[in-house]
């Protein structure tokens, strides 16, 4: 038996971890948390007790009990227990919670914590152990106590007051608002548009891009500009170069990597975090959460040698950076690969495109800054009168001298220009004026907006990809996958830009000699237009891959805003954050800081019962039906926004619609209502007679098979891409076979009675439509009886409503 028995918190690090060690240690694994504050507790105190100093009740979480027994019967037979949980606040108030079930003194148990799961750095730790940092473990408690109250007490607020309100978390709240705010600032953005002149001009065989310096606010004045250069002559005026270098970035903080790792691989903050941890608990990268841009003296000796080894002494720069961020501590480290000479690390091709940019970042935030030469080239507009004072077209062009750190991460476009000199006469070949429009503020994606939390200091690196996870699965926000929409863009082009004097010079061509012998044959030249238009269509607005709030998301960030100001206000938000920070140094006492908050927080739970339902949410009247005469509101329902056909105080009960897609309540027509409220309409039969319909109901749009008899149901079919409206008989009878299809497949076995067994999303279980009973692991779902069924959905225990608190239902 082992004498020592090392405790970690995931069984891919326990793996790792026992292949460093020797025969006398044996690592276990608590599959993360053993223990969480429970809902309600055995004898009826509350689970946090505020009015006792915030006393907190835990509960070991059920799926845990047999992990715990076993680590009880290991620790009885081992001589030394060590905790080696990761090294944030997390990590140790894991190693705590250990500690107090497991009976052992947090005062004595050794605690050990490493950035790397390396053999040389577990057993530098073994060396240094210390035991369980009270502080650390205060400040996660403080974070956890204070998510629970604000949770608890304003998640019955919003269900009550809120139409459709799901619940509001103290860190969430705000990054909602910010979002909000970026799509009203979108939405008032007021477009203008001007028009950029460009040129493609030719000197011999060497064709270049310039654009004019000026720009045209009018479509008439661009025009005017293009018909102006008909007779003119180009020379370039003045040509520049100047030197400039670029750095490499420093190595990454978890906001950096979950920036980059958006920006260049397309990867969420959720699956970024998730990659990251599978790396390090391999052993491949250090400690993935960490607000460090700090490497080690002996990481940075390892990247030097690689770099003059593989590219030459010329490629090495050595740097130490400075983190920007106070609370950063200097002891832990960026992140890094352990072995930067290791260039595959996982057979899994998102895990490695992560490990790849990571690696690539660590080697060159230690390379040499890239040496850049840019050249910029006047030409000047020359008139039969003499030379323009304005106009002058600017050509760029970029040549990288000396790669540098871009060898290896990142790139520099080459725009290598010909080889001019001053006076030189050039020709165009094309001139033309687009209009180009002024751009509205971009929205976040979940990088940018992870960087924007942490410039205000919401979160810290352990909590941006479950901030980002958490509004979205709330439903407060979404991923967008608009492709946007069209525009008219107006482009001009002159038709014959070429100057005669400046092609005689350059020795002319076909076009230009033609003319020459029109000319002299006293011919007068065709008529052609001088200055052509057209039309393009390009897109604008795309929410691909950008966060965009949901009518849900501006309605809660807009009631917390009006009567809880302080959860979603940023400097408040951060200063709690601050406060935590406070509590792991051992500056602040963690009770004082609750109290500091809970005090007003509670307050404001208690004026809440004034507030009026119905000033909750944008409520407008859009109109009234020309047929009935009945006013058409556009308002928040229980599901979101709608519209409602009627007054609620008439006798006969209104008629509801959802608003059509992509309009507001603040914005909808009284076009679109009337045309929302043709539904539901007829599209068609099936084959065997029966009716289908198209609708729109609280859960979005659907088709109905059939109607409801003493005999049969009908059939519902929801409608993820086709719009009700529209829908064609085909398409209907093609999702309608599918949904018999599924739902075939679906039924195992169905007695007759209303008792079925089923095949569900976690499996086979029996159903009588009001209550759910499990299959035992030991009886094939085949194998069930009706007589088996219906003693299983007797033992079953009742299925209770879920979100623990009673819902007024409202619409």
């Amino acid at each position: 038996m082992s004498k020592n028995l090392v405790i970690v918190e995931s069984p891919a690090k326990a793996k790792t971890i026992e292949r460093y060690l020797g025969s006398d240690f044996k690592v276990l694994s608590s599959i993360g948390h053993i223990r969480s504050i429970p809902k309600k507790t055995k004898d009826g105190t509350p689970p946090v007790d505020i009015k006792n100093n915030f006393k907190t009740q835990y509960e070991v979480d059920p799926e845990k009990k047999k992990v715990i027994a076993e680590l009880k019967k290991a620790v009885k037979a081992a001589s030394t227990v060590w905790l080696a949980t990761d090294e944030d606040r997390e990590g140790e108030a894991i190693a705590w919670h250990l500690c107090e079930v497991l009976k052992l003194d947090p005062k004595t148990t050794k605690r050990i914590v490493f950035h790397e799961i390396t053999k040389s750095a577990i057993e530098k730790a073994v060396e240094n152990p210390r035991t369980v940092d009270m502080n650390l473990v205060e400040a996660q408690q403080a974070r956890q106590i204070l998510d629970r109250i604000v949770g608890f007490e304003l998640s019955p607020v919003v269900w009550q007051k809120v139409p459709g309100g799901k619940s509001a978390g103290r860190v969430q709240s705000p990054a909602v608002r910010l979002l909000v705010e970026r799509e009203r600032e979108i939405t008032a953005f007021e477009g203008s548009s001007q028009f950029k002149v460009s040129a493609l001009f030719y000197k011999d065989k060497d064709e270049f891009k310039a654009e004019l310096k000026q720009r045209f606010d009018t479509e008439k004045a661009a025009s005017e500009f293009l018909e102006s250069l008909k007779n003119a002559t180009f020379t370039v005026s003045d040509i520049s170069k100047s030197p400039s270098t670029r750095n490499p970035g420093a190595p990454f903080t978890t906001s950096t990597l979950q920036q980059e790792a958006n920006s260049k691989l397309g990867f969420g903050s959720k699956a970024t975090m998730t990659a990251a941890q599978k790396l390090y608990q391999a052993g491949k990268i250090t400690y993935m959460r960490t607000d460090s841009v700090n490497l080690s003296g002996q990481a940075i000796a390892s990247a030097s040698d690689h770099i003059k080894r593989l590219y030459g002494p010329e490629y090495l720069t050595v740097r130490k950076f400075k983190n920007k961020n106070q609370s950063a501590q200097e002891a832990h480290e960026a992140i890094r690969p352990t072995d930067v000479t290791l260039e595959t690390a996982s057979d899994n091709e998102y895990d490695q495109k992560l490990y790849d940019l990571i690696r690539r970042r660590t080697l060159a935030s230690q390379m040499s800054p890239a040496r850049l030469e840019n050249t910029t080239i006047s030409i000047a507009v020359e008139y039969e009168k003499g030379k323009a004072q304005n106009p002058i077209f600017e050509a760029k062009g970029q040549t990288v001298v000396f790669d540098g750190f871009l060898r290896v991460y990142g790139t520099s476009k080459e725009e290598i220009l010909p080889a001019l000199a001053a006076n030189d006469a050039v020709a165009a070949s094309e001139l033309s004026a687009r209009q180009v429009f002024a751009k509205p503020p971009a929205r976040y994606t979940e990088g940018s907006l992870v960087k924007k939390l942490e410039e205000l200091g919401i979160g810290r690196p352990s909590t941006y990809a479950t901030i980002i996870d958490t509004v979205q699965t709330r439903g407060y926000v979404e991923r967008g996958e608009g492709e946007g929409e069209p525009r008219e863009v107006i482009v001009l082009r002159l038709s014959q830009p070429q100057a005669r004097g400046v092609s005689r010079a350059l020795g002319g061509g076909a076009e230009v000699l033609d003319s020459l012998q029109n000319e002299a044959e006293g011919q007068a030249p065709p008529e052609v237009e001088v200055v052509s238009r057209d039309v393009e269509i390009e897109r604008t607005g795309s929410t691909k891959g950008k966060l965009v709030p949901t009518p849900s998301g501006e309605l809660i960030a807009d009631f917390l805003s009006d009567h809880f100001e302080q959860i979603v206000d940023y400097a408040f938000t951060a200063n709690v954050e601050e406060e935590f920070d406070a509590i792991a140094d051992a500056k602040l006492a963690r009770n004082a800081m609750l109290k500091n908050f809970y005090t007003p927080f509670h307050e404001l739970i208690e004026k809440s019962g004034g507030i009026d339902r119905s000033t909750v949410g944008a409520h407008r009247e859009v109109g009234a039906d020309p047929k009935t005469k009945k006013p058409i509101f556009a308002r928040f329902g229980r599901f979101g926004p709608m519209l409602q056909l009627g007054s609620q105080d008439s006798d006969e009960k209104p008629q509801f619609a959802p608003l059509p897609s992509g309009a507001k309540i603040e914005t909808v027509t009284l076009e679109q209502a009337l045309e929302a409220f043709k539904l539901p309409r007829l599209v068609g039969q099936t084959p065997d007679g029966q009716d289908i319909r198209a609708n729109v109901g609280r859960f979005g749009p659907f088709i109905q098979i059939g109607t409801k008899t003493k005999t049969s149901k009908p059939l519902y079919v929801s409608l993820k891409e086709d719009d009700p409206r529209d829908i064609t008989l085909e398409k209907a009878l093609e999702l309608y076979e599918a949904k018999l299809k599924s739902e075939a497949e679906k039924n195992i076995a169905d007695f007759g009675d209303g008792i079925k067994v089923l095949n569900g999303r976690y499996g086979a279980y029996i159903t009588d439509g009001k209550k759910n009973a499990k299959i035992p692991k030991d009886v094939k779902p085949t194998d069930v009886t009706h007589e088996r069924a219906k003693t299983l959905l007797e033992e079953a225990p009742t299925r209770k409503a879920r979100g623990g608190a009673k819902r007024r239902k409202t619409s």
